[in-house]
């Protein structure tokens, strides 16, 4: 039986573009995410997967990536379930901040630690480490339960809260995780064995 679950970060959306902290902020695709977004359906396609179910966060960049992977798929109308659980890492007081005017006000150093440290937050946000306080529950009673019973599963969602699932699904340590980049538009296909550890794992790039 097989046991597979895709991962998709969201296309290069207009805030990424801009080089701003983006967190719940909601920005769409630019038209260079809507080509990373189609072109991660026709890789899938390529393998002739066909999901039973997919998940995506609250945000309409994660939304419009997987709206377009399934068109891509030819599964349109493919059951979705979506829920901020999935939703990237709240930037709280950043959110909305280009990168380099937020280290002009906070000094590059304590930025760099906001971004990059496993358990401190921004002011009124997140660390990574909250982030998977709700990410991982959600994997386990949500996510997880479909793949074991051999449905195919896509989950179309964020760089912190993909990194976080990650983090659960591969046995990282916070080290480890801060120093796995996701691609956007890249998807990620893990099968599982029975113990739900990770038997195999295939990155689709270009």
């Amino acid at each position: 039986m097989d046991r597979l679950l895709v991962l998709v970060r969201h296309g290069q959306s207009d805030w990424n573009l801009k080089n701003l902290f983006t967190g719940w902020r909601d920005p769409d695709l630019t038209p260079v995410g809507v080509e990373e977004a189609k072109n991660a359906g026709k890789r899938l396609k390529a393998l002739d997967l066909s999901f039973g179910i997919a998940f995506t966060s609250a945000l309409t960049r994660a939304q419009h990536t997987l709206k377009l992977i399934l068109d891509e798929v030819g599964q349109p109308d493919l059951q979705t379930i979506r829920d901020q659980a999935l939703n990237e890492r709240d930037y709280g007081d950043l959110s909305g901040l280009n990168k380099d005017d937020a280290r002009a006000k906070w000094g590059e150093e304590q930025v760099h630690i906001w971004r990059r440290s496993y358990d401190i937050a921004p002011p009124g946000g997140e660390s990574l480490k909250d982030t998977g306080a709700r990410v991982w529950p959600y994997y386990l009673f949500n996510i997880l339960p479909p793949v074991m019973r051999g449905e195919k599963v896509l989950v179309a969602a964020h760089g912190n809260s993909l990194r976080a699932l990650i983090m659960a699904l591969e046995g990282l340590t916070p080290e480890e995780i801060l120093q796995r980049e996701l691609e956007t538009g890249v998807p990620i296909v893990y099968r599982l064995n029975a113990d739900t550890t990770v038997a195999e794992k295939r990155v689709l790039k270009g």
